[in-house]
């Protein structure tokens, strides 16, 4: 039961990490103008990644200094994200699982 709830957790991690090079890579494409704003679908899927990842990386942001329109925040949480997964999860899992 705790092994699922873990394996869970690592399946939720792996959706967010997908989930912001999506947004990664939809700003870019639009901050190169390959994208445009005004077409209904790009702009329902840029607001909608960008809604999901804001509340994420909005507190990274506040403590990186700007580095004039590079935005590191992403880099940050996957670093966060594999910190978690390597030294407590997976840890974690494999004392659950071979006890």
């Amino acid at each position: 039961m705790l092994f699922g709830l873990l394996q869970f957790v690592d399946l939720v991690l792996n959706l967010i990490i997908f989930i912001i090079i999506a947004q990664v890579i939809v700003s870019w494409l639009l901050a190169f103008n390959i994208l445009n704003m005004s077409n209904q679908f790009v702009a329902m899927v840029a607001n909608a990644l960008f809604q999901i990842t804001d509340p994420l990386l909005r507190p990274i942001r506040q403590f990186v200094p700007n580095f004039g329109g590079l935005d590191i925040s992403p880099i940050i949480l996957f670093l966060v994200i594999y910190f978690i997964r390597l030294v407590i999860l997976y840890p974690l899992m494999a004392q659950v699982r071979f006890g």
